[in-house]
């Protein structure tokens, strides 16, 4: 969940719009070193049956101050979901690959598929900024100040190491010719076993996980676009061997079929 149009990832968007509404904010100078972007979610499924999201994760450790406590999320190379009751907001600090490493204080891959309290990271202050954000109208931009005066006096050192796996991920998740590890290491002239160390360290997912994973979320905007799709070209288009793989791929991640999930009458995800 991470932009207007609730984001890239975010499973059935149509569905879910009616119910959720997702704002990002650009970070101050400072936190911007580290954060991609903050972003609030706000929900009303008061008088509806509960709502379950599912959401394709991308390579980011998340901070997301929410009831009952403040958690850091990270890296989720399942298949993410947040069922949703009532009315209510969250706010979230969506990291910039790799650069959690530094507030981690080892490697990111020993937080994966894992939420932890955040205030193990950033202590107890973590709880008493989660209590003042849920006290909080669900204003973005009042919202993002709180979470710039929350992070700023505790960044880290910058981590050259951070911007590296940031500028990889990056060339990833932009490039849809890109589908092997091999071809990734080549361009930045680093060896393979060098990067799946990077990766280990600060990015918490292998490069092999991010590569499936950009072109699972193509996939899935292809399947949401509403337009016919030819699966077997676009498996070609996306470097899979033939079209049983991409739907091998995608039924793994998401649970179901590409070309039954792009039914969009569907059976309901609620």
């Amino acid at each position: 969940m991470t932009e207007p149009d609730l984001g890239r990832g975010v499973l059935h968007p149509d569905r879910a719009a009616s119910l959720i509404r997702v704002d990002r904010r650009e970070p101050a100078p400072g936190p911007a070193r580290f954060v991609e972007f903050y972003w609030v979610v706000r929900w009303d499924c008061r008088g509806r049956p509960p709502h379950e999201q599912k959401v394709l994760s991308h390579p980011h450790v998340h901070l997301v101050f929410e009831e009952p406590r403040a958690l850091v999320y990270g890296v989720d190379r399942t298949l993410f979901v947040r069922r949703l009751e009532g009315a209510g907001h969250v706010l979230g600090v969506k990291f910039r690959p790799g650069a959690f490493r530094p507030f981690a204080g080892r490697p990111v891959s020993a937080l994966a598929d894992r939420s932890l309290p955040a205030a193990d990271f950033f202590g107890a202050g973590a709880d008493r900024m989660n209590e003042e954000v849920l006290r909080t109208p669900a204003d973005p931009d009042r919202l993002a100040a709180l979470a710039d005066a929350f992070l700023t006096p505790r960044l880290p050192e910058p981590d050259p190491a951070a911007d590296r796996a940031a500028a990889v991920v990056d060339r990833i998740t932009s490039s849809p010719g890109l589908h092997r590890v091999d071809q990734v290491a080549a361009e930045f002239g680093i060896g393979v076993r060098q990067l799946q160390r990077l990766f280990a360290e600060y990015v918490g997912a292998s490069p092999k996980w991010v590569l499936r994973r950009a072109r699972l979320h193509e996939a899935a905007r292809h399947a949401d676009s509403g337009a016919d799709i030819d699966w077997a070209a676009l498996a070609a288009d996306l470097g899979y061997a033939d079209q049983a793989h991409l739907t091998r791929d995608f039924t793994a991640a998401t649970g179901t079929p590409p070309a039954r999930y792009a039914q969009r009458d569907g059976a309901s995800e609620h």
